[in-house]
């Protein structure tokens, strides 16, 4: 058999035929002829990478073949065709083998790649990954996460960037693949350290654009790269190319990663929408077509890995607001995240449906929707906005208004007019409020607390009540499945998410085909090899979480966190004593402040405890100790704290101040 007649992987469907007897492949994205002849065992070949001690396919039909054609001619017409039969089902099963595994015979060591997350795992949001081979580095997403209850006077966590210093002359780009936070929020900390081109497609670098100017970045927009969809850009050794998926944000996108190791794909966050509300559902042919090539690795959305079915398409929220609106008699007001443009879009559209002017409130929902009209995703006249301080001008039923808030941030505008600090806006009876978004996990509270003053306040609340006012950007378990059965890789690598999320995906990916031993689970740190023959990790680096005070849009310190969260467990004890040294005993009682510790009734039992404890310690010092201010306070530190462990069961921390006469 001729040797240009083997299948390549960069190929199409082998099995597809034409009129003409030709096949087909992508090039510069538009289908163009290749002649080549076909014969009936085509399809049948096996990967041209397979060992050469297997043996072909090809050779094993024609011998067959040719072992019936040497039957007697006696051989009667129904046995001849029982052979034909069996030669159909082996050529059948060899086809499915090298469809569902394109290369499972390539073993090739000669390239490698690591992957290696610095956040994302383990967790919801702060996603961040670096790609790289000895030569080159590209950095995947650069996001933020949300504090948890404990990190008090936290707004915003971004990742530890230290691996980053270390490979930074690697480092070719930064690539996007949507505008949410957790995948853009980290970007201007990054850049007041380092500069890289960031390729996104406009959106992402619209939204990038706004937070640059509000941390003074300005002139760093010239590291700007927009990028076109279904067009491979060269970034050093990667050559990238970004496919459209769908999700809770517009233009989101999935990336399909070249090396000479082999194709990776990168998911982002995508659920598969087959009605999104502008008209342009996931490509899910060009993934296929990356599926029929050859995929290396899967990198894939593990959120809702434990959601079965499909999510829901965002186009099914409006008939719920149309509902809403429809009976309102009052002001509507919807929150939802600022990102989520199409749910605001619907909401508008269903207000203006009902005759309501529309106010926006808050600054990252204002910035965010004017850039998406700015860039031409989104067409709304300017004339139906109004401000905040023309809404009383207009009876209630005339009156929409959208705002962030929903998931509870004590700062946004849904906040304060819950609390009746809004300087323009204070909640009525007769207002419907709509919270179109779920709590992200560690905002439960604060979206309950802000639930609590809305209903105090009167107002009619539309939460989770109502099973369609919000849809979940990620997909569930059988659009995870179609993503594993499209892009048939040879290995798999679940990300974004916590760690049962991702083993719950590994369980899905067996289901599809995928050997246990080709999928791995990463944690933040893992680097990860790949190349054709296996997926190991090698090594684990350093990664972290870095505090920030988005009020100033500085860095807390780690041990100013930690000294909060002490205080706020086990409080403070302040003593201020005098001490005679050459009698050892205390002038005077010493005064004693605690916080957090007792209750105010108890203060003057607590004082002359730690009084007597003081004086005893004092009575059986060594003269030494009383030379060597420092290692004074410890030892006074170290006993007043076990004696309030025995009493209290904390440990506070302890700041005594002793003037020795």
């Amino acid at each position: 058999m001729d040797e240009n007649k083997q299948i390549n992987n960069n190929e199409s469907n082998p099995n597809s035929t034409s009129k003409n007897n030709k096949r087909y492949k992508y090039k510069n994205h538009r289908k163009k002829p290749l002649d080549a002849s076909r014969n009936e065992t085509d399809s049948l070949k096996t990967n041209p990478n397979s060992p050469s001690s297997k043996e072909s396919v090809e050779n094993k039909v024609e011998k067959k073949k040719k072992k019936n054609r040497n039957l007697p001619s006696k051989l009667t017409g129904n046995e001849e065709w029982q052979i034909a039969l069996a030669e159909s089902i082996e050529a059948n099963r060899i086809c499915h083998e090298n469809r569902l595994h394109p290369l499972k015979y390539n073993n090739s060591s000669d390239h490698k790649i690591r992957i290696t997350p610095l956040g994302g795992l383990g967790e919801i949001g702060g996603n961040i990954s670096v790609f790289e081979t000895n030569k080159d580095a590209i950095i995947i997403d650069i996001g933020m996460s949300f504090p948890d209850g404990t990190m008090h006077g936290v707004d915003i966590i971004i990742p530890d960037f230290d691996y980053v210093r270390k490979i930074k002359d690697k480092i070719r780009g930064i690539i996007i693949t949507h505008a949410h936070e957790d995948h853009i929020g980290a970007v201007p900390y990054f850049f007041k350290e380092f500069q890289f081109p960031i390729y996104a497609t406009p959106l992402a670098l619209g939204m990038i654009s706004n937070k640059f100017e509000e941390h003074g970045l300005k002139a760093e927009r010239k590291w700007f790269r927009p990028v076109e969809k279904r067009r491979i850009y060269e970034i050093g050794e990667f050559n990238i190319e970004w496919i459209h998926i769908t999700h809770s944000i517009i233009d989101a996108s999935a990336l399909a990663i070249k090396t000479k190791a082999g194709t990776i794909i990168h998911t982002g966050d995508f659920k598969i929408d087959q009605t999104p509300i502008d008209g342009y559902p996931t490509d899910l042919g060009r993934l296929a077509h990356y599926g029929e090539e050859g995929v290396l690795c899967l990198l894939s959305d593990s959120t809702n890995s434990y959601k079965e079915g499909y999510t829901k398409s965002e186009s099914s929220v409006g008939p719920t607001f149309d509902q809403i609106f429809a009976r309102t008699k009052g002001r509507v007001i919807m929150s939802t995240f600022s990102s989520n443009i199409h749910r605001v879009y619907q909401a508008i559209t269903y207000g203006l449906k009902y005759g309501r002017k529309i106010c926006v409130i808050g600054r990252s929902m204002e910035r965010n929707l004017y850039t998406t009209m700015e860039l031409g995703y989104i067409k709304l006249d300017r004339k139906i906005f109004i401000d905040a301080d023309e809404v009383s001008k207009y009876k209630d039923n005339e009156v929409l208004i959208v705002t962030t808030g929903s998931q509870g941030e004590t700062m946004s505008a849904l906040y304060r007019m819950a609390t009746d600090e809004h300087k323009f806006i204070k909640i009525k009876p007769t207002d419907q409020i709509i919270i179109s978004a779920k709590a992200i996990p560690g905002n439960e509270a604060s979206v309950s607390a802000v639930l609590d003053y809305l209903l105090k306040a009167g107002a009619k609340v539309a939460y989770q009540e109502f099973s369609e006012i919000h849809v979940s950007g990620h997909a569930s378990i059988e659009e995870q499945k179609l993503m594993l059965i499209l892009t048939k890789p040879k290995f798999f690598l679940p990300v974004h998410g916590e760690y049962n999320h991702i083993t719950k995906h590994k369980e899905t990916a067996m289901k599809c085909g995928i050997p246990e031993r080709n999928i791995y689970l990463m944690s933040d740190g893992d680097q990860v090899e790949l190349c054709q023959k296996y997926v190991k990790r090698i090594k684990t680096v350093k990664t972290g979480k870095v505090f920030v005070d988005n009020q100033i849009n500085k860095q807390i310190a780690d041990d100013v966190v930690i000294d909060r969260q002490k205080l706020a467990d086990s409080g403070i004890v302040v003593i201020i004593a005098q001490l005679n040294k050459a009698t050892k005993t205390l002038i005077n009682k010493p005064r004693v402040f605690s916080y957090g510790l007792v209750a105010d009734k108890h203060d003057h039992a607590f004082s002359k405890d730690m009084a007597e404890v003081l004086g005893q310690f004092f009575a059986n010092i060594k003269d030494e100790v009383l030379n060597d201010p420092k290692f004074l306070e410890n030892q006074i530190r170290q006993v007043l704290r076990k004696h309030i462990f025995r009493k209290i069961k904390k440990y506070p921390t302890i700041v005594p101040t002793i003037f020795i006469m």
